[in-house]
């Protein structure tokens, strides 16, 4: 199978493929990085897309692997982040124009989480501006729904939906209090988890 091609496979084959270094995290991130910017323009799932730091983390990865050296499921997948998650050294807008400039100094939790199991961020995602729901218009560029680009992709975790529908990374981080997430995950055709409330710390 060739690498173009893979970007369309779910995160539990990739991960076995990458576990028995039958494929390279680096071209896989590769293969996510050339699709983003050959259709996001359109689709509008990007705020922040994260290609040098996505890229040296990718080889980070390989050389790791390639030692032995396997941390588990994530390691080497490239996902994509809801852009309301803090992300040390990358912009965390929510959404809106007043945080344009935002970079935290520190990472959320889950960030820190999915970092230590290395998973590779290919980018922070599109979402109504500070996550309330029912907006059409987002500050960053309206997401499109990759199956009918005239139809809404859901909110408010819509760049979310669109990327992971889209293939534009393996999966997605979310937030969902009210259907954010799988409402969205609905209207592009695709799974949302919502877990239990306390499941995953919110810092």
């Amino acid at each position: 199978m060739i690498v173009q091609e893979l970007v369309f496979e779910t995160v539990a084959h990739l991960a076995c493929l990458i576990k028995r270094k039958e494929i390279s995290p680096v071209a896989l991130t590769e293969a996510y990085l050339e699709r983003i910017e050959r259709l996001d323009g359109r689709l509008r799932a990007y705020i922040t897309v994260c290609s040098e730091v996505a890229l040296a983390t990718a080889r980070e990865a390989e050389t790791e692997i390639l030692r032995g050296n396997y941390r588990g499921p994530l390691h080497g997948i490239p996902i994509g982040l809801k852009d309301q998650f803090f992300t040390k050294g990358v912009r965390t807008t929510a959404g809106s124009r007043l945080n344009a400039d935002l970079v935290p100094n520190e990472d959320a939790t889950i960030v820190g989480c999915l970092k230590q199991a290395g998973a590779i961020l290919l980018g922070k995602h599109n979402m109504a501006e500070f996550a309330m729901g029912g907006t059409r218009e987002h500050p960053y560029g309206t997401p499109r729904n990759p199956w009918d680009q005239d139809r809404i992709p859901g909110h408010s975790s819509s760049g979310s939906g669109v990327a992971v529908a889209a293939s534009l990374c393996t999966a997605a981080i979310g937030e969902d209090t009210g259907g954010s997430g799988r409402i969205p995950a609905a209207a592009c055709g695709i799974v949302a988890l919502r877990p239990t409330y306390g499941r995953v710390s919110r810092h």
